[in-house]
């Protein structure tokens, strides 16, 4: 496999300048918020899926549950999020992002998210379909890659 520079086309060049803007974006918004990584992937599960136990947080971070208990408590001890009796399992518990801290994330968010969603106004239907199959394909290989990555680790 050949390392050192090489010649990438311009979407392949813009995609990996998105996927470091991204980055750049989640950086900036767990400083906003005074978490570090794990504990805003956290929030950000919960913010999308709703309350979950320790433990879903645990699989979805890919961590021990004594771990997410960390994350839960660092996150609780910033009012981000609250702890509440799980309703069908008496020693179970569910995890919630509170109001505020969804209305924080989300006013950080939602410019984002709507000034793409601009952009994309600006093209006809054809194009947006175009775009769409590229950014489907691009989907696609990545999937393929984390999944061939994944099968040579065992």
């Amino acid at each position: 496999m050949e390392t050192g520079p090489f010649e990438v086309s311009a979407p392949t060049q813009l995609l990996r300048r998105v996927v470091e803007l991204s980055s750049e974006f989640e950086r900036e918004l767990g400083r906003q918020l005074g978490v570090n990584p794990t504990d805003l992937s956290a929030m950000e599960h919960l913010i999308q899926s709703g309350p979950l136990a320790p433990t879903d947080i645990a699989r979805r971070l890919g961590l021990t549950t004594a771990a997410a208990t960390t994350v839960i408590d660092r996150l609780s001890a910033l009012g981000h999020v609250t702890r509440a009796p799980h309703p069908t399992d008496r020693r179970g518990i569910l995890v919630s992002a509170t109001e505020k801290s969804i209305a924080k994330a989300m006013g950080d968010l939602m410019p984002m998210i709507l000034g793409i969603d601009a952009v994309s106004r600006e093209f006809t239907a054809a194009e947006i379909d175009v775009v769409t199959m590229f950014l489907n394909r691009v989907v696609e290989n990545y999937g393929s890659q984390v999944a061939a990555m994944a099968e040579r680790e065992t």
